[in-house]
């Protein structure tokens, strides 16, 4: 039920964007274990290895968002954004690349509407997951620059 509250629409906004980050974190989970699986070639050992790290990463970040979307009285999604597959391996990166530019601009815009809103301890738990994506993004690039 939607308020005209204006703390209350603060809240409701949050709440249904921390949702849209919960499902950019399920697909993040879902599309490194496809890719890590699927990579091919031995320049890529490293970072298939990596991947599946990154996706332990972001379901853990799911859990995260999960019980801090509760937490402010929301429900949940489960709802999942969509995938991307390619056939090519270094294709595959530069996909898993740009989801991770998509993660960290939404939770440095999260981290700013935690912060108006005054709910620190939100606002820490984002900026962990930012670390974490922000490690992703280097992790990556270190891949895709050498080729």
């Amino acid at each position: 039920m939607k308020s005209n509250d204006p703390e209350t629409k603060c809240k409701e906004d949050l709440i249904k964007e921390l949702n849209k980050d919960l499902a950019l974190e399920y697909a993040a989970a879902i599309q490194y274990i496809q890719h890590a699986s699927v990579i091919s070639g031995g320049e890529y050992d490293t970072i298939q290895k990596e991947l599946l790290v990154h996706s332990r990463e972001e379901m853990q970040h799911a859990v995260s968002l999960s019980e801090q979307i509760d937490f402010l009285g929301g429900a949940p999604t489960v709802d999942v954004e969509e995938r991307k597959v390619a056939p090519e391996s270094l294709e595959m990166l530069k996909q898993d690349l740009a989801g991770e530019d998509i993660a960290i601009s939404r939770y440095r815009e999260r981290i700013a509407q935690a912060e108006t809103m005054q709910e620190y301890g939100l606002r820490r738990v984002l900026e962990d997951i930012l670390v974490q994506e922000e490690e992703h993004k280097r992790d990556l690039l270190t891949v895709i620059e050498k080729k």
